[in-house]
């Protein structure tokens, strides 16, 4: 091994701030160039970017990495985070609460916790690794992409604090009442061997006992184990949505989307499911829906499937969830944003 090779293997441990900063630099430049490079590589093929696949092409070159950094970036975090917090003080979070204060907290939680669906999974595994309730995890996975401040900033900019409340409260009892009723279900069985087997914390582990080198070698070896476990699912899915994005024209979807048909919503979220965004990129397609006529419980009930039940997620979530554990969190979070939907247009 070369002098320059052993240097970087070992710098992590004899300089573990200096990797810290360095590691973070690079991530922030690397995440900022992805749009010019995706520009780039498209502008570069023998093809108009506004055609469809042009535009899939683009949607591709972009988000296969931005997932994969922000993926990447939060196993880090979250793998040194785990290494110094004890199972015992994950639980202690929940202590003492009843069932009920466990779901609204974990969904809570969600809210402020900026990432998409995708990066919420490690996220997903950290609360079982760390023994939370299969319900409680599940409470957070949903809230953490569908109800986000980007979400209700848009609401409460194009329509007032009333509907981004009403989006707020409808949003949060989905992720609630969808965790606890998976949680009476009793499903632990149907997690993937590989996430149950994942090793807990001893008992008697203190943060007092690690350093900082000792954490971030943690995080090193959390990215390793996840994300080379669920890239490829990652590569799929984002290949799917963007053939979805480059093919399925806004017109089509907003003449399916009035109010006067009561199919329209469990339409949108059918429609929705496939494609794959986050809470920003869908805002541009909803405000064109919602410019073409759409009505607002159905486009909001599209929003909710597209960032909550997405493919891409789903196949994500395959790695880690058997498939009766799947179609029960679909037909379950589906069955609460089709309420939304409903409510939205019966109301307003």
């Amino acid at each position: 091994m070369s002098t320059l090779a052993s240097t970087l293997i070992r710098w992590p441990n004899r300089r573990p701030r200096a990797f810290l900063l360095v590691a973070a630099a690079l991530w922030w430049g690397l995440y900022q160039s992805l749009i010019p490079a995706s520009e780039a590589l498209v502008a570069a093929l023998p093809l108009d970017r506004q055609s469809r696949l042009g535009s899939a092409l683009q949607f591709f070159f972009y988000d296969t990495p931005k997932v994969l950094l922000l993926l990447t970036g939060v196993v880090f975090v979250m793998g040194m985070v785990n290494s110094h917090f004890t199972p015992e003080r994950t639980r202690a979070l929940l202590a003492g609460r009843t069932e009920g204060v466990a779901h609204v907290m974990a969904a809570a939680l969600g809210i402020v916790t900026p990432f998409c669906s995708c990066s919420a999974v490690p996220l997903f595994i950290g609360f079982v690794q760390a023994g939370v309730p299969l319900g409680v995890t599940l409470s957070f996975l949903i809230s953490a992409p569908m109800v986000n401040e980007v979400a209700l900033a848009l609401l409460l900019g194009l329509f007032g604090w009333k509907i981004a409340a009403l989006y707020l409260g409808l949003g949060l009892s989905v992720a609630i009442v969808a965790g606890w009723i998976i949680g009476r279900l009793k499903m632990e069985a149907h997690l993937e061997d590989w996430v149950r087997d994942m090793p807990k914390m001893s008992a008697g582990y203190e943060a007092a006992d690690t350093t900082l080198a000792d954490r971030v070698q943690v995080g090193l070896a959390a990215v390793r184990e996840i994300v080379g476990k669920v890239w490829p699912y990652i590569l799929a899915g984002i290949a799917i949505g963007a053939g979805i994005h480059g093919w399925v024209p806004q017109d089509f979807m907003a003449s399916f989307m009035g109010k006067d048909a009561w199919w329209s919503v469990p339409l949108a979220v059918l429609i929705g499911v496939p494609m794959y965004t986050n809470a920003a990129g869908v805002i541009p397609i909803v405000q064109a829906l919602l410019a073409k006529g759409a009505a607002l419980g159905t486009v909001l009930a599209f929003m909710m499937s597209v960032i909550a039940l997405s493919l891409p997620e789903l196949i994500i979530l395959r790695k880690v969830l058997k498939v009766r554990l799947i179609a029960t969190f679909v037909a379950v979070v589906a069955g609460g944003i089709l309420l939304v939907g409903f409510v939205f247009n019966a109301v307003l």
